[in-house]
């Protein structure tokens, strides 16, 4: 099959497809005297294999491996599982990480009037590096404490 079906069939675009021959992460395709590209199955059943790695989030270098690792029919399926529980720690990491990120901008809009007046903690914020955010947050426990609220209902 030439590339345009190669893609239909893996979900993967041709540009990617050429992009992932280039950096050897799949083989070269076979070729025709015209010089156009020839996938088989097994060419096909990799590009899926790529696109689901790709589609939970892996980087390349982890997929080369994983795809070594598949195509080892020695291979040990700890090394696998050690793979993948890798990734899973990163991405609960990033979890962590954008849900902070959710919860600041959620205090900074939460702190901002939207009104017609042009101060705007959020832009104040923007502006000091989050240094300000962060003071403020502080103070805003200290003053909470010593008011007897909690801070989750400020």
């Amino acid at each position: 099959m030439n590339i345009g079906q190669a893609s239909a069939a893996s979900g993967v675009s041709a540009k990617m497809i050429r992009y992932y021959e280039g950096i050897g992460l799949i083989p070269m395709a076979g070729r025709t005297e015209a010089g156009y590209r020839v996938y088989t199955a097994a060419d096909v059943n990799t590009l899926r294999f790529v696109r689901r790695a790709r589609d939970l989030g892996m980087p390349i270098e982890r997929i080369r491996l994983l795809v070594g690792l598949w195509q080892d029919r020695a291979r040990s399926s700890g090394d696998v599982k050690r793979i993948a529980l890798e990734h899973v720690s990163e991405l609960r990491t990033k979890i962590a990480e954008l849900t902070a990120m959710c919860e600041a901008l959620e205090g900074l809009a939460h702190a901002c009037h939207g009104d017609h007046r042009p101060d705007c903690p959020i832009l104040e914020d923007l502006e000091a590096g989050g240094r300000q955010a962060r003071t403020r947050a502080g103070r805003r426990r200290r003053v909470d404490a010593d008011q007897g609220v909690s801070s989750e209902a400020a």
